[in-house]
């Protein structure tokens, strides 16, 4: 497939050139971002920066200049990397707090009908190229993408993809334990877990290793989709790990796992208890909720007064088998394309570009955590939210004989 590209020559002049279509771009292109940077002058690309991704400290976001090794390592294996600066004002009284974050996006690395443990070595290759490039970069916490060791089989239905999960403390925690002990890393790894002190039930749980190589916690997905070919309650139901919390060396970090960044209580539960940082590790398909996207972790970010880092991962996964979601629509193989766009988003509006749509990534930033309390500070939304009042209305909600605060208009239903 073609399609024409407007190019911008030296001397001004606009020329159209055909160059082939990539899978799962957007018209040829990585990302939106690099679609309007090629089609637009300077100067309105910068305007229209600014109204997309807003400005940090009254600036627009700077990239920032990471090691050879590491931009080595990107262009040897094809993953987009990219990296930011999210600043603060200065404090007299505090020092800055500038934590280095990243992020991965990766597709899986073979096909669905290879054999399982093929599969996750493969994946675990491919994934630790990426990290060793994070290390190199000095990144001080990094979140893996949602069941990262594996093809996101859940809505196909078929139990065999249980073989997958683990233990808390099984091969992929062991392997992503030795690299954060390696690079003094935080890192957060989200699998499907394998509880065997409970019957062996199956959780999507993120778990958190220290930059010492240890288990801090872990934290099961609040929220499971029942969408279409989201319905993924037929492998585990919702969490109970609560909210949690985890401090680390570099700061207090959550995780609210994929569906969950669709119910704002739930973003609001983790900065209630202190978050600076929260991970939203995903696997979504553009027919189903691009237009979200952009818009729901940055207004977490906004209102909740914390720092969010948003993964989704990249590719079409074909399986042998084809199903149906009882929506009347005709059986399929796949649930379309997982279209990556990775990015961090600010407590003052700002965010990052988005990675690669349909390429492999890593997204780091360098942020001063200092700016949480200062938005804090600034808007006054902790001040002036109406927790009483919710909690009233929310205690009452969920009772049985609830009835809506809904007051009638007395001529409504009265002939004038």
């Amino acid at each position: 497939m073609e399609r024409e590209e407007a190019v911008r020559a030296e001397n001004g002049e606009v020329k159209v050139e055909k160059k082939s279509l990539k899978d799962g771009s957007i018209c040829g292109f990585d990302s939106l971002h690099c679609l309007l940077s090629a089609s637009l002058q300077p100067s309105v690309f910068q305007e229209v920066s600014r109204v997309l991704l807003g400005l940090n400290c009254g600036r627009a976001l700077e990239a920032l200049t990471l090691p050879g090794p590491a931009v080595a390592l990107s262009s040897e294996h094809d993953f987009d990397l990219q990296a930011f600066c999210f600043s603060a004002a200065k404090e007299s009284l505090r020092e800055p707090r500038i934590v280095r974050v990243g992020l991965i996006q990766n597709s899986i690395a073979l096909p669905t009908s290879a054999p399982f443990l093929d599969q996750k070595r493969a994946i675990f290759q491919k994934v630790k190229l990426i990290i060793d490039a994070a290390g190199a970069s000095g990144v001080n916490i990094l979140c893996l993408q949602e069941a990262w060791t594996m093809p996101f089989g859940f809505c196909t239905r078929e139990k065999s993809w249980c073989e997958f999960a683990e233990p808390i403390d099984g091969e992929s925690t062991q392997f992503i334990q030795d690299l954060a002990r390696k690079y003094n890393m935080v890192i957060v790894s989200p699998i499907l877990e394998r509880d065997v002190k409970h019957g062996e039930t199956v959780w999507n749980t993120a778990v958190i290793i220290g930059n010492h190589g240890n288990i801090i916690g872990k934290h099961r997905k609040n929220h499971i989709p029942r969408v279409g070919d989201f319905n993924e309650s037929t492998y585990y139901m919702e969490g109970n790990t609560g909210h949690p919390v985890f401090e680390t060396a570099f700061g207090k970090i959550a995780i609210n796992i994929c569906y969950g960044r669709h119910h704002p209580l739930n973003w609001l539960a983790f900065g209630l208890n202190g978050a600076e940082i929260v991970f939203n590790p995903s696997a979504t398909v553009g027919e189903l909720s691009e237009p979200m996207w952009p818009i729901e972790a940055r207004n977490a970010a906004i209102t909740n007064n914390y720092f969010v880092g948003s993964i989704n991962r990249v590719g079409t996964e074909i399986f042998a088998n084809p199903f149906t979601s009882g929506d009347g629509k005709p059986q399929h193989s796949d649930f379309g394309h997982f279209y990556g766009s990775s990015h961090f988003s600010a407590p003052d509006a700002s965010c990052t570009p988005s990675l690669s749509r349909y390429r492999d990534g890593l997204m780091i930033s360098d942020m001063d955590l200092n700016l949480c309390r200062q938005v804090k500070d600034k808007w006054g939304l902790r001040m002036t939210a109406r927790y009483d009042m919710y909690a009233d209305l929310l205690g009452r909600y969920v009772k049985h004989d609830f009835e809506p605060q809904v007051i009638v208009d007395p001529l409504l239903r009265k002939p004038l």
